[in-house]
Formats: structure tokens, C-alpha cells, sequence
């Protein structure tokens, strides 16, 4: 049976996608942090006034539950903290704590290190087309779910 070009495309960008988070665990692991924590830390690290959980969960795009749980435990390991909202007590603003800033100074290298190596043989224009071309499919995923109301 052959394959559509659609199904095969698909399976590649999963494919791809495991690897990289497969990888990904041979940066992160040695510091304690998966990937989705290095996640929260990327995101805060250049917003030292921090973000509400709501923005943060929006950011990463992961459900708000997942985004607390994830919190509650780089919280116990003292990389993050949650304080009030200044204007609305309702929301509470999560930061990095400096040994959070740390971390995520110690890690972005070595993270920005495997981006370069991996992405070395390609243009920028490629690398561009790509990502405007990933982004389009992810809108259409996008689309597809919230038209059948997922």
C-alpha cells in the first residue's frame, strides 16, 4: 500500500520530533531538569519581572494543570518562585530564583551549543522556509482540532 505524501510527512515530523526530545535528555538530565522544566526556564530567563501562570502555560503551550504540577516541583527544587500579582491577588507571577538564573545560564549554553551543531548544514534560508512552513502546519493542526472541537 503506498502512503500519502500528508501521512508521510506526519510520521516524519513525529519521528523527528522523538528524536530530538530522546536527545535532548543527554543535555538536560546531567543538571537534574527535563525538558519541558529547561522549557520554563528559557521562557522566565529573559523575563526577570516573570510571567503569570496563565502567560507561562499560553507561552509553552501546555495545559495550565501540567504548567502548575511542573511549578510545584522546580519550586521544591528551588529554581522558581510564585508570588502575588501587584494588582490582583487572584494571579500569582512566577520568576526565577538566582539559583533558577543559574541553572539556566549553566544550561543555555550547552543547549545553544546542540542547536548549532545540529542545524550547522543548513542555510538561514532554509532554516527560515522551514519554520514558516512548520508554523503553517501547526496552524492547521490547530484548525483541524478546534473544528472538531478539541
Amino acid at each position: 500500500m503506498k502512503m500519502e505524501p500528508g501521512y508521510s510527512l506526519i510520521n516524519q515530523v513525529l519521528a523527528t520530533s522523538n528524536v530530538m526530545v530522546k536527545e535532548s535528555h543527554r543535555i538536560f538530565r546531567p543538571h537534574g531538569l527535563t525538558e519541558a522544566q529547561f522549557n520554563v526556564l528559557n521562557v522566565l530567563g529573559p523575563n526577570p519581572a516573570g510571567l503569570s501562570q496563565r502567560e507561562l502555560s499560553d507561552v509553552l503551550i501546555v495545559d495550565r494543570s501540567n504548567v502548575t504540577n511542573m511549578l510545584d516541583r522546580m519550586e521544591q527544587n528551588g529554581w522558581v518562585k510564585r508570588g502575588d500579582h501587584p494588582a490582583d491577588r487572584r494571579i500569582y507571577v512566577v520568576t526565577l530564583t538566582p539559583e533558577g538564573r543559574k541553572l539556566w545560564q549553566k544550561v543555555l549554553p550547552e543547549y545553544l551549543a546542540a542547536v548549532e551543531a545540529v542545524t550547522s548544514e543548513f542555510s538561514e534560508a532554509e532554516m527560515r522556509r522551514t519554520h514558516e512552513f512548520l508554523a503553517r502546519l501547526e496552524r492547521a493542526v490547530r484548525a483541524w482540532g478546534a473544528s472538531r472541537g478539541t
